[in-house]
């Protein structure tokens, strides 16, 4: 009833708790999978557990997505479709959607093109925040903190490739 009251349509709401609840799964202390997957891989459940929280790191902010942007579950609604047309931000949100996922992935990884350092991770973790925040203004903040990131990163592993040569 909570995420009701703030305008969450059902749908999502749903799918936010289910997910979180499947996902629990991979969260120590419980980690039932992880306590599954221990004796085979002969490490503990708690490594395993952490490990797999790192490697999942997306999958903890797109559900938080989804209910700031609906149209991520192909449900009605925002500002971008009531000017542009409801598959314009269908659309719009998956391509944000993948970014942050990528994003997010290499700051768990701590590797895109080459190796990342602290300060890149760290900057790629802020971009993937921004992206799931659904105001315009943290989009374009967030397009222009990829795009720097983006930038920054290929010139380091150009340059490193070029050294290497």
């Amino acid at each position: 009833p909570a995420l009701l009251t703030l305008g969450v349509p059902l749908i999502v709401s749903h799918m936010f708790v289910f997910y979180y609840g499947i996902i629990a799964d991979l969260t120590p202390p419980v980690a039932l999978a992880a306590l599954a997957a221990a004796p085979i891989a002969k490490a503990s459940p708690d490594a395993i557990g952490w490990q797999a929280c790192r490697i999942a790191l997306a999958g903890f902010l797109i559900p938080v997505m989804a209910v700031y942007e609906p149209a991520l579950m192909l449900q009605d609604g925002g500002h971008i479709a009531a000017q542009y047309g409801y598959w314009v931000e269908v659309a719009y949100v998956f391509f944000k959607a993948c970014i942050v996922i990528g994003l997010l992935g290499a700051v768990a990884i701590g590797w895109l093109f080459g190796p990342l350092s602290i300060i890149q991770r760290v900057v790629a973790g802020i971009a993937a925040l921004l992206f799931v925040a659904s105001v315009p203004l943290s989009d374009f903040a967030a397009f222009a903190l990829f795009a720097a990131f983006l930038a920054w990163h290929l010139i380091q592993v150009r340059n490193a490739t070029a050294r290497a040569a």
